[in-house]
């Protein structure tokens, strides 16, 4: 006998209304919290990506003084060393050995002929002028051999990093025989990385040099501050975008680290509205709800920037009604509102008025 009643308490139950939907006479009703209607203005931020370089000031490349071999290669690439570190060791190859031992015999043929001429002038069987050709030779020839021996060309010469630095290229090989001015290591001083990025055409004259920027390390890690020290005025064709270069606090930074940058570019001006009160409709347009006397009225917006938990939003709102913070969702054009206990509402809100 008490089965139809229980059958009947639970279909009552599960008509309750779910959630802050509850029913205002025959018209359901939600429950929502308004927030005032604002303008105002947040950053304008460009979000790029880019990786640690090092700056062209902060590089140099040391290359081969003469043609050498290679006997000895002391670092690695992407090792850190110190002033006065030994990177490379060379030992002459044997066309510098043969210009060397020439170079000595040239300097002792001069230094004869200049000792002859003057016996010969004291004697007045040669002119001052033909001893002062002989002593020009002579130091033409020693400057030659003064030469060679600072290239190396005498016996082994080890390559000497000139200041503290991080090799970030090798190109030195063991054994090889390199030309002059061949490139046998590359350094970069450890203070003079800055992070590489990219802007589209279209943005890149807002950016200028000093604006302030965030930067993220894409594998996590500390938040890191620093500026912009260049920005380019052409389209790089090999990326399709306008080159900026940013600073980073030294020793922050690894070479060939990715960051994610936001770059501060100014300001957006409009209506400032929480993240969460935006939201999207079927076919991806952004809406928010307004309340006229506690009747839900979506209004469609155009997101022109956001920044942290807020966004700046453009449309043809109504500055007068409140917005509609949480529970939007559940609501759609005509919908009732109920406002939430101890929230203050204004005359526009009320029903009726």
């Amino acid at each position: 006998m008490k089965r139809p009643f229980q059958i009947v308490l639970l279909v009552g139950l599960a008509l309750l209304p779910i959630g802050g939907v509850a029913a205002v006479g025959n018209s359901p009703s939600v429950l929502a919290r308004f927030g005032s209607l604002k303008q105002g203005s947040l950053p304008r931020i460009f979000t790029v990506y880019g990786v640690v370089v090092p700056n062209p000031s902060a590089r140099d490349t040391l290359m081969a003084p003469l043609q050498t071999t290679i006997s000895n290669v002391f670092v690695r690439s992407g090792q850190r060393v110190v002033k006065g570190a030994k990177l490379v060791q060379l030992a002459p190859s044997p066309a510098s050995t043969v210009a060397y031992v020439q170079a000595k015999s040239a300097l002792d043929v001069a230094n004869k002929l200049v000792l002859r001429t003057r016996a010969l002038v004291g004697s007045h069987l040669a002119t001052e002028q033909q001893l002062a050709q002989a002593e020009q030779n002579y130091w033409d020839a020693q400057a030659a051999l003064a030469a060679l021996r600072s290239q190396g060309a005498e016996g082994i010469h080890d390559v000497i990093a000139p200041f503290s630095a991080i090799v970030s290229k090798l190109t030195a090989t063991p054994g090889a025989i390199v030309s002059e001015g061949a490139p046998l290591v590359e350094l970069v001083r450890p203070n003079g990385l800055m992070v590489k990025v990219g802007v589209v055409a279209s943005e890149a004259n807002l950016v200028v040099e000093g604006d302030q920027v965030t930067l993220r390390p894409l594998g996590g890690g500390q938040t890191l501050h620093g500026t912009v020290l260049f920005r380019g005025s052409i389209v790089e064709a090999t990326s399709g975008l306008v080159p900026v270069d940013i600073s980073a606090p030294p020793g922050k930074i690894l070479l060939g680290e990715i960051f994610r940058a936001d770059i501060k570019v100014g300001k957006i001006h409009g209506y400032v509205v929480p993240h969460h009160a935006v939201l999207v409709d079927d076919i991806g347009a952004p809406y928010v709800v307004q309340s006229d006397k506690l009747v839900a009225k979506k209004v469609k917006v155009k997101v022109v920037g956001s920044f942290k938990d807020n966004d700046v939003v453009s449309g043809p709102l109504n500055p007068i009604l409140p917005l509609v913070i949480s529970g939007a969702y559940q609501m759609d054009n005509g919908t009732h509102i109920r406002v939430v206990p101890n929230q203050t509402v204004t005359a526009t809100d009320r029903k009726g008025n």
